[in-house]
């Protein structure tokens, strides 16, 4: 299994850069969606949160520091710009989605239900194990609510309800991630905060259930990002253990608590999928995704000596303070957000959502048969050193045990326009190890 991750977030930075994976038979007659319904938590909230009171209204969230970088001022989004259901939204030549909360909002090409500080259980379910939701009330079940409401008001029965939502794109999360935070950061062992994560991830697999009953036939889930190389988390569970970090400088078992609950929404997935053949569910590696600008950093224009400092915050190794966050009195910016990986310790810059946004683009698309938003046009070229910390072989068309070994070239530059649907992940090796291994 390390063999095998190891290989995995080598080819990543190629992967999302450079590659497509192989598109399965087209079951949409056209790749355009014309709306996107997103449900989440602070990675995806465009304003909802600052529209509820008296919390919501008066963080730091409805207030600059907050959008500074795009819209020169706050909208309710947690970072200094867009988020990476924006560029979704712009890839697919679609406007930004407004929040539900806003009033008299256009929400003809989609609604963004996600509530920042939001958990997948509701806060009853929360309380009965000691821990308390203290930003507020509207968990993944109330998003789900809106959403029914928003529907009725559009369509009038189930049948034309299901055609409204067959060119739609749901995004159900990131949620689920602050259930671990609140547990965390109230005072739960990892080991106790393990036994709700079977409870969450059935949250989120019923969630998705109502959408494909409701009519949703592509779905993208997101997982939790490896929590350990946060400035928050490094700094409340900072160690004189040098054993209990990574190579990346992370906490290890703050990662591993994430790759865990990981797993389980991949597997729920698994199962979701075999329930509904005609519906396409696709997990979201952010996990993945955000070790690649660890990774990689100074590859992809950011200051690998900050990566995990906060842009916007002060104090300790990591430019962050609990009790001093973003957008208090005297918590100053850094001169240069676009060479940030964290925007304020707990949210991602910028930048860093538009390089994962890409990789989820040219990842996600094809499997959910929207090839045509993923061009070629922009990609990388893959060489030097770079090339060589990523990928040694790449096989047209040929892979997995037993393939021609004759076949097998040096990757010199990138993949011809005329060649990128002949690729998938199983036509690149390791050295000698496929990725992902093959049966």
């Amino acid at each position: 299994m390390a063999t095998r991750s190891a290989c995995f977030l080598l080819l990543l930075v190629s992967i999302s850069l450079l590659l497509l994976p192989r598109p399965s038979a087209a079951q949409f007659p056209s790749c355009t969606f014309d709306s996107i319904y997103q449900l989440g938590d602070s990675i995806s909230d465009t304003g909802n949160l600052i529209r509820e009171v008296p919390i919501g209204a008066a963080s730091a969230f409805a207030r600059l520091p907050y959008g500074q970088n795009f819209f020169d001022k706050a909208t309710g989004r947690c970072s200094n710009g867009l988020l990476m259901v924006d560029y979704l939204a712009k890839a697919a030549g679609l406007p930004l989605l407004n929040p539900y909360l806003k009033r008299d909002a256009d929400f003809t090409q989609g609604v963004n239900f996600a509530v920042a500080g939001s958990t997948a259980l509701d806060t009853s379910s929360l309380a009965k194990r000691n821990i308390l939701s203290p930003v507020t009330n509207s968990s993944l079940n109330v998003q789900l609510e809106w959403f029914k409401t928003h529907l009725s008001s559009i369509c009038n029965s189930k049948t034309e309800c299901g055609q409204r939502l067959e060119m739609g794109l749901f995004m159900m999360g990131e949620i689920g991630g602050n259930d671990y935070n609140y547990a965390f950061f109230q005072g739960k062992t990892i080991d106790e905060v393990q036994k709700i994560v079977t409870d969450v991830v059935h949250t989120i697999k019923n969630a998705i259930r109502e959408v494909i009953n409701l009519g949703a036939l592509r779905i993208v889930v997101p997982g939790n990002f490896p929590i350990g190389c946060f400035p928050i988390y490094l700094t409340a569970f900072k160690s004189n253990d040098s054993a209990a970090y990574d190579e990346s400088k992370c906490l290890k078992d703050l990662n591993n608590f994430a790759m865990y609950h990981n797993n389980q929404l991949q597997q729920a997935i698994e199962e979701l999928n075999r329930e509904n053949p005609d519906v396409v569910v696709v997990y979201a590696d952010y996990y993945n995704a955000f070790q690649v600008l660890l990774h990689h950093a100074s590859y992809l224009g950011f200051d690998a000596g900050s990566v995990q400092k906060a842009c916007c915050g002060t104090g300790g190794d990591y430019d962050f303070d609990l009790t001093r966050m973003c957008g208090a009195p005297g918590v100053t910016v850094c001169p240069n957000p676009e060479r940030r990986v964290s925007w304020d310790g707990v949210h991602p810059t910028q930048k860093a959502y538009g390089h994962m946004a890409e990789w989820l683009i040219r990842d996600i698309m094809p499997k959910i048969h929207c090839i045509a938003l993923v061009t070629p046009q922009g990609w990388m070229p893959w060489s030097g050193e770079f090339a060589l910390s990523t990928l040694y072989y790449g096989e047209f068309e040929n892979s997995g045990a037993g393939a021609n070994s004759s076949a097998r070239v040096t990757w010199s530059s990138q993949i011809p326009a005329e060649h990128v649907f002949a690729y998938s992940v199983q036509n690149f090796i390791q050295g000698a190890d496929w990725i992902p291994t093959s049966s």
